[in-house]
């Protein structure tokens, strides 16, 4: 594979953006916001600006890298010459449904069409081509330049040598591929995010304070980031999402989402993307203080 096209410009696409033309692959980025394409080439320049600092990589790596990403704002030209399409928009099925019967309809025939998503059925995205034997999980970890691990999800119909050419290529990028089928939130999040709603309930009830969570946490649990901070950071709108598809796929009220978590996401407190969710996140600034609302 020489040319891939990444659908979505946010955080997942314009990382997944820079991992692959880092590893010296041409690719198109796809957002139907030309303001969120800037965006993008301007994170991912920074990005690189980071690792010339630290010595990882050149001046001349970094201009090749950018070289090697083009831009476009209209799916059927961006995937037109693609062998690998990666599917990284905002996690609501219906969106991630419509990008797929375009790019089916747009790539060539033998291009293998991805999907970032954390959660939503493979199999589900694969109905919604003519090519299900093509269609496979591709889920990389926040933030994508550095986490080494990708889940590659197999859907009902993904064939032996879709998953294979996957698995392949995720090493060529130097991250850790993991095979694992297709079940509401895959093995990453059917984990992590109950967790994360466990630590919200603890909250909820008075048990402890946010900090304390986040202490416990880190120090007995060895986690590098509190459960609550984590959820900050991955948008609080992300996990609720990612709940109600464990709930509903699975029939467990296990993993109904705490009250306290469906109220901040409709009060429109999401972590970091929005400046407030447990913590108050100012841009620029790596200091954490505990929102109004837990002090």
């Amino acid at each position: 594979m020489k040319h891939i096209a990444v659908i979505g410009a946010g955080t997942m696409g314009n990382g997944i953006a820079h991992v692959f033309a880092q590893s010296g692959f041409e690719v198109t980025l796809i957002d139907v916001q030309e303001e969120a394409l800037k965006r993008a080439l301007a994170t991912i320049g920074k990005n690189l600006d980071r690792l010339i600092k630290k010595e990882k990589i050149s001046a001349d790596d970094k201009s090749e890298t950018l070289a090697r990403i083009s831009t476009s704002t209209d799916i059927s030209t961006g995937v037109a010459h693609a062998e690998l399409a990666v599917e990284a928009a905002t996690e609501r099925t219906d969106l991630k449904l419509r990008i797929f019967e375009e790019m089916d309809a747009a790539a060539p025939a033998h291009c293998i069409l991805a999907s970032n998503t954390s959660s939503i059925s493979i199999t589900k995205i694969a109905a919604a081509t003519k090519r299900p034997d093509q269609v496979i999980g591709m889920h990389f970890m926040n933030p994508v330049p550095i986490m080494k691990l990708v889940e590659i999800i197999r859907g009902f119909s993904t064939s032996d040598e879709t998953c294979a050419a996957v698995m392949e290529l995720s090493k060529q990028l130097g991250k850790s591929p993991v095979e694992v089928n297709d079940y509401p939130g895959f093995v990453a999040n059917r984990i992590l995010i109950p967790m994360i709603n466990e630590a919200i309930i603890t909250l909820h009830e008075g048990v402890a304070e946010v900090e304390a969570i986040d202490t416990v946490m880190k120090l007995g649990m060895a986690h590098p980031m509190g459960p609550l901070q984590l959820a900050d950071f991955i948008g609080l709108d992300v996990c609720l999402s990612i709940l109600e598809v464990l709930h509903k796929g699975l029939g467990n009220p296990k993993y109904a989402p705490c009250p306290l978590l469906v109220n901040m996401v409709t009060a429109g407190h999401l972590g970091a993307k929005s400046g407030q969710g447990f913590y108050i996140h100012t841009p620029g600034s790596k200091e954490l203080v505990v929102s109004p609302s837990f002090a």
